[in-house]
């Protein structure tokens, strides 16, 4: 529904800039935006510009829960969020955290979706209708007897956003929602944010990294620089093509087709505008020759994991049932599937976070059942989706000495292979800063560290992207591809298939407990059947480009750049070549001149280093909208070094209406038939 100019905005935010305890500078710093009825904004930034802390200060939680010194204003709906409570604000806006477990604290679906009307001192019926209509819209009204706790992850954010929707709030604010999320649970999500915006009975202010799917009804794009200012406000496709270049500079996630055009574009095989969605890159793409399939990447034959009749009891539910594979060795293999499948005990299970069953697992001809914690350690190294889950030391250099002093080595031969990771990893000069003061990146960068501290020859990573900037995750996806190169067998759970297509090996599939299947990516995307049934998706650059002759057997971005030069360039430019999934060789010959902005000889998550933002001047090329009242003028060098502080269970029950009372008993107990069993 347009919007009228004359109305007053929804949320007016003026000269807002927020600092964090410890912190240098603020983040967001000195922003000012409104946002209208019918509007749908994407926030974007870097990692640490301040979205989720923006976020948490429109409801206000930041400052009335969370503490922060707090400049300028924040106005909903004509309410002061610095004076006016959280609970009171509840009404007229409504949120969805990146975390969904951080907003969960009832027992049953149902009830916790009545929670937020209930504070609200909404009649019963009035109360249950809302919850109806919000479950069945998510799809979890025949799970709405079933204790929250035994939803999926994605479940879970789905429930979330149900919760949103039953506070029947003009304003609804969404902080990553998709980011726990199955590619199939992501098109449900996104399904169902189309129709709330077609309705057009609310404004939706959407923190996301994944714009393949948000670019369809977002009408605004609002982007924090590295230093928390505004860089960038106005229509959707506008900032888009017009600053492709200085977003990927500043590590922000585009669309898929949006970024495949800058590849080509720096390529000279794009003369005209860049493609926002796929049917755009489709018609933007050069002919090409019909092309031959991509020959499956072989790995060497010799498995260093061997999975024989493993099953896992967790809470007296078999998460994993008889599961039987083998990994390759040198391998990057990828675990995935859909939420629920049982993806993270499995990998818990090959690094001994969970105990595996003696005989079950062997990596590396050891046991993985029969062996000590300091043994297996030795063999493979885990990282957690969550870094500070792994944090045990004061100091960086102590959380990279710890395993080494385990081993009894001696402290000279500590400091030297400590001082060697810290300068590898980029953490030479924070080796006396506490883990937890390290940017999200650098948390990132020394759980792997730490995980490599004993030289194991297998490295098993949980959703290692997780949470980060586009420019975060290339970095670290490069790390991985070194080690890989060095013969580190890689192994990571992910549900980003695009990611999958560029890097992987080899990918095994766990669906319902069980592996499916195993083998190279191509072969696994190639099965419909397979994809429908675990969830899972083409990832998006093939299945933007597959149906057009000459393009059926692009998987990245190197593939991609081959085919549309294949008029012009000769077929030795063959595809594989790089030992990894279905991807040819990287396209190295371009002229320099033509890629300074952006480097297309590696995979296609590169972005050029944040540090040169610096260089980057949006005081005269910021886009504005006729909503935007004050976007910033310049942006900084240096982004904050903390994080925003989490949210906890408090803090959400806060932004539902409540008041301090306990709620939590059920509704109508025992109403409605028992739980079907579907799965969510």
């Amino acid at each position: 529904m347009p919007f009228d100019a004359a109305d007053p905005p929804l949320l007016r935010v003026r000269d807002l800039s927020i600092l964090h305890d410890g912190n240098a500078s603020p983040a967001p710093n000195g922003v000012s935006f409104d946002i209208r009825a019918g509007e749908v904004v994407l926030l974007l930034g870097p990692s640490g510009s301040g979205k989720s802390t923006l976020a948490l200060a429109l409801n206000g939680l930041i400052p009335h829960d969370i503490p922060a010194e707090v400049t300028g204003s924040v106005t909903v709906q004509g309410l002061d969020a610095a004076t006016v409570t959280p609970a009171e604000l509840s009404s007229r806006i409504s949120m969805v955290f990146q975390d969904p477990d951080a907003q969960l604290v009832t027992g049953t679906v149902l009830d916790e979706v009545a929670f937020g009307p209930e504070n609200l001192l909404v009649p019963v019926e009035e109360v249950l209708a809302r919850a109806e209509r919000a479950l069945r819209r998510v799809h979890l009204w025949h799970r709405r007897q079933d204790n929250p706790d035994t939803l999926s992850g994605g479940g879970r954010q789905r429930l979330a956003i149900a919760c949103a929707l039953a506070m029947g709030s003009p304003l609804m604010v969404l902080d990553e929602p998709t980011a726990n999320l199955d590619p199939a649970g992501v098109e449900e999500v996104y399904a169902l944010l189309a129709e709330i915006v077609a309705e057009g009975d609310r404004s939706i202010l959407l923190v996301e990294h994944n714009l393949d799917e948000a670019i369809g009804f977002a009408s605004r794009v609002i982007v924090l620089d590295a230093a928390g200012r505004i860089a960038f406000d106005g229509p959707t496709a506008d900032v888009l093509r017009e600053h492709a270049h200085d977003l990927a500079a500043l590590g922000v996630w585009l669309p898929t087709p949006t970024l495949a055009g800058l590849h080509l574009r720096a390529a000279g095989a794009l003369p005209g505008e860049l493609p926002l969605n796929a049917p755009a890159l489709r018609a933007a793409l050069p002919g090409a020759e019909p092309s031959s399939p991509v020959p499956a990447t072989t790995v060497a034959s010799d498995a260093i994991v061997e999975v024989s009749g493993l099953s896992v009891l967790r809470g007296g539910h078999r998460v994993l049932d008889d599961v039987s594979f083998r990994i390759p060795r040198g391998s990057f293999t990828a675990v995935v599937g859909g939420n629920g499948a049982g993806k993270t005990t499995l990998v818990q299970a090959l690094a001994g976070v969970v105990r595996p069953p003696k005989g079950a697992i062997r990596i590396d001809g050891i046991d993985a059942g029969r062996a000590s914690a300091r043994v297996l350690a030795q063999h493979v190294g885990f990282v957690f989706q969550n870094p500070e889950h792994q944090f045990i030391a004061p100091t960086v250099y102590d959380e990279l000495a710890y395993a080494l002093r385990q081993l009894k080595l001696p402290e000279s031969e500590v400091r030297e292979r400590v001082s060697d990771v810290l300068a590898r990893f980029g953490l030479a000069d924070k080796g006396e800063i506490h883990p937890f003061l390290l940017s999200g990146g650098q948390k990132r960068r020394l759980s792997v560290g730490t995980a490599l501290m004993s030289a194991a020859p297998v490295l098993v990573l949980d959703e290692p992207t997780f949470g980060q900037d586009r420019a975060r995750a290339g970095e670290l996806l490069d790390l991985l591809d070194e080690l890989n190169a060095a013969g580190t067998t890689v192994v990571i759970v992910t549900h980003d298939m695009q990611l999958v297509a560029d890097r992987a090996t080899h990918v095994v599939v766990v669906h319902g407990g069980r592996v499916l299947t195993t083998g190279a990516a191509q072969e696994v995307f190639g099965d419909d059947e397979l994809l429908e049934t675990t969830g899972l998706r083409l990832p998006a650059l093939p299945a933007a480009v597959r149906v057009v002759p000459g393009y059926a057997h692009v998987w990245g971005m190197a593939d991609l750049l081959s085919a549309a030069a294949s008029e012009t360039r000769t077929s030795g430019d063959g595809a594989g070549g790089d030992g990894h999934s279905g991807t040819s060789t990287p396209v190295r010959d371009l002229d320099a001149t033509e890629t300074s902005d952006l480097d297309t000889s590696k995979h296609d998550t590169r972005t050029p280093d944040i540090a040169d933002t610096s260089d980057l001047d949006t005081s005269t090329s910021t886009t504005t909208s006729s909503t935007s009242t004050g976007t910033g003028t310049g942006t900084g060098t240096s982004a904050s070094t903390s994080e925003a502080p989490s949210v906890n269970r408090d803090d959400a029950v806060a932004a539902r209406g409540s008041r301090g009372s306990s709620v939590g008993t059920s509704l109508l107990p025992g109403t409605g038939p028992a739980n079907d069993g579907t799965g969510s």
